[in-house]
């Protein structure tokens, strides 16, 4: 686009309005988060100066460690996203559409990866950005891209008091580009323009935001005699301004006379084919209503590279705070820099005073050393085995030392003790418990420690939900065509799934319309796979083992970690339509019904015992003597041997019938073998005489 100066000046006053309001103070502080988490957590000066007068500068980084046990809870615990219908026009079809196109949109930009830098931008200097649009890199029909913003080169609206993007008036996203970016981006003949502009000093070239860049490379600025010639135009020296901001504008609206719902009218629908859709839906009609639309303004110097209406119906950057209130955010290095601050320096007051006690000084009359001098003394007076030769022994005196002061060790102890308790990370979280410390009080306190962290949780439950609404947005205005969405069900296994959507039907409808109905994100937190299937897995073998109840083994299995776990599964249960199996189901369940029988004879058995016994507690009651007492005993005894006669005869028929199925099977199935070896080594001799 052409030079259009009043339009970059008032890109260019926002922007420094911006960074002059609130911007710089964010940058300064997440400068020292970031040095902090690093290790960088003495002041040069202070260095300087200890240095000078050989006293130790320790660092004992315990942020680092601190952060890291926070950011592996948020990378064991991820976010499902999924969409339910909202209104009568939406279907749970459709639904889950939108539920797999997000996964697939999720897998392309490796939003799980993405998620943990965003959070650690969060936890260490108080705000992490996404950035979402369309890309047409890859596809000409256009796919989402979400990409992860520096928080440092992202401004907000000084105004806004909300956490919702959709409450702030505007925000800049300001960046470096080369020559090169330019061209493919915008064009060719603004690169051209700009070309050269990054080495002079204008009002719109170079501020001190950008004197510390976030690169691989060197941070200090570099000037225009070191920029001169770039022949590769790698050097990224352009600043550019990404401004999004609101504008009153009175636009078409799709208004349901019947619902009341009003939507846009898309930017490049023509009045033929809003005709078309008024047609085809006899409740619309079309109405126009003032809004505030979002502008999107790009400027480099005074080169306007864009300007015109926002395509979304959402600022692209998506934030994550983990403390927010009315616009005041907090991360979770900053509380602990004090503390740190005093580990450091009392572990480093407790290092120097060993050190002075070991080598105190010394006092010696002038002249008295022999073998050396005082400035060797003073070098080699804390050296073992030192020699030192004296005209008079009584002429040297060695100084003694100040004792420790009383409780140096406390306060170190105390800082450590502070940092656990600003942080919520105790020792249970560490994993650094006492021995005697039972496991369920580990978990327990662990898990009420987690606590503490509650709300930066429940804050990135926010931004997922802000971040699968805009995406939904997106996908339902431009994610028109066909399209075959790809996803992999199981990350164990691999198994993968596919599904059409906007797919044209013979009968002249189309399936898996995500253009249509409204939708509701629905967020859910649930452990990473992983360790989620650990806990089941965990469970499955006590439910089994400890409690008794009876899971059958291809649930235990599907619960593992085992790579293999379908193919273990298939192998232990077999083909179930194949011969073999039906007829090992079958020996399965006669084998079932011969072990019924068994334990029906065995009742009836004890019910025969249980008679006999009766009848002579009846006999020794009545009294009437020994003949008729005698001949009831036989006749119960002859009843109970009959009886256990044939129990056997038929146990031993069950088994014999049993044994002679299962030799019948093995020999047909031998004999199965021996054909087919026959069959294959007929084919290898007929091969040969060919």
């Amino acid at each position: 686009m052409p030079v259009n100066s009043t339009l970059a000046e008032e890109a260019w006053t926002r922007y420094a309005n911006l960074r002059d309001n609130g911007h710089l103070d964010f940058v300064r502080k997440a400068n020292r988060c970031e040095d902090f988490f690093f290790g960088q957590q003495w002041d040069p000066a202070d260095l300087k100066y200890l240095k000078a007068v050989k006293r130790p500068a320790l660092t004992i980084n315990k942020i680092i460690s601190t952060m890291s046990n926070i950011m592996g809870e948020q990378i064991y615990n991820r976010t499902d996203i999924s969409f339910k219908p909202r209104n009568e026009g939406a279907t749970a079809e459709v639904a889950n559409a939108l539920t797999k196109t997000f996964m697939q949109v999720s897998d392309n930009n490796q939003l799980s990866w993405q998620r943990s830098d965003v959070f650690a931008d969060g936890g260490i200097t108080s705000r992490g950005f996404y950035d979402v649009r369309l890309s047409f890199e890859d596809s000409l029909l256009g796919e989402l891209k979400i990409e992860q913003l520096n928080p440092k080169n992202v401004l907000i609206d000084k105004d806004a008091d909300q956490y919702d993007p959709d409450g702030w008036n505007d925000t800049i996203v300001t960046k470096w580009l080369t020559v090169d970016d330019i061209e493919l981006t915008y064009s060719a003949a603004d690169a051209k323009l700009l070309k050269g502009r990054g080495q002079n000093f204008t009002p719109y070239g170079m501020d001190m935001v950008e004197t510390g860049r976030d690169r691989f490379g060197l941070s200090a600025m570099r000037t225009g005699a070191f920029d001169q010639d770039d022949p590769q135009r790698l050097q990224r020296d352009i600043r550019v301004i990404d401004w999004q901001h609101r504008k009153l504008s009175k636009v078409e609206h799709f208004a349901n006379v019947r619902t009341g719902d009003v939507r846009l009218v898309p930017q490049d629908w023509d009045r033929e084919r809003i005709g078309l859709h008024l047609s085809q839906n006899p409740d619309l009609t079309v109405i126009k209503k003032l809004i505030k639309r979002i502008r999107w303004t790009v400027v480099a110097d005074n080169i306007v590279l864009h300007d015109d209406w926002s395509p979304y119906k959402h600022l692209t950057v998506v934030p994550f705070f983990p403390y927010f209130i009315r616009g005041r955010t907090c991360g979770l290095v900053e509380n602990l820099i004090d503390s740190q601050e005093l580990l450091n320096k009392t572990s480093s007051q407790e290092l120097h005073v060993v050190n002075t006690t070991a080598n105190s000084g010394y006092k010696v009359k002038t002249g008295a050393l022999k073998n050396m001098s005082t400035g060797e003394l003073e070098q080699r007076g804390a050296q073992t085995g030192l020699v030192i030769e004296m005209d008079d022994i009584s002429n040297i005196e060695k100084i003694q030392p100040n004792p420790t002061p009383t409780g140096l060790d406390r306060i170190s102890y105390k800082a450590e003790e502070h940092i656990k308790t600003i942080s919520g990370v105790s020792d249970y979280a560490l994993g650094s418990a006492r021995e005697d410390v039972s496991a369920k009080s580990v978990l327990a306190n662990k898990s009420s420690g987690q606590t503490n962290l509650a709300k930066v949780v429940d804050n990135l439950g926010r931004t997922d939900h802000i971040l699968a609404r805009n995406c939904l947005d997106i996908i339902q205005e431009y994610y028109t065509e066909e399209r075959l969405i790809k996803i992999t069900k199981d990350q164990i296994t691999k198994e993968t799934e596919e599904i059409r959507v906007n797919e044209a039907t013979p009968e002249g409808t189309i399936a898996n319309d995500l253009t249509l109905g409204e939708y509701l994100v629905v967020t859910t937190s649930q452990p990473e796979r992983d360790t989620f299937e650990e806990g089941q897995f965990d469970q499955a073998v006590r439910l089994r083992t400890e409690v008794g109840v009876q899971i059958p083994d291809r649930f235990i299995i599907q619960s593992s970690r085992l790579r293999n776990k379908n193919e273990i599964i298939a192998a232990i249960e077999g083909d179930k339509e194949s011969p073999e199996a039906q007829q090992e189901a079958q020996f399965q369940a006669r084998e079932r019904e011969a072990a019924v029988q068994v334990v029906e004879a065995d009742g009836v058995k004890k019910k025969a015992d249980a008679q006999l016994a009766m009848a002579k507690a009846q006999a020794e009651a009545s009294g009437d003597g020994g003949a008729e007492q005698a001949q009831a005993e036989l006749q119960l005894k002859a009843q109970e041997i009959q009886q256990n006669y044939a129990l056997e005869v038929e146990k031993m028929e069950r088994e014999f019938a049993l044994k002679k199925e299962l030799m019948d099977r093995e020999f047909e199935l031998k004999r199965q073998a021996q054909e087919q070896e026959q069959a294959l080594h007929g084919d290898r001799l007929g091969g040969g005489d060919h």
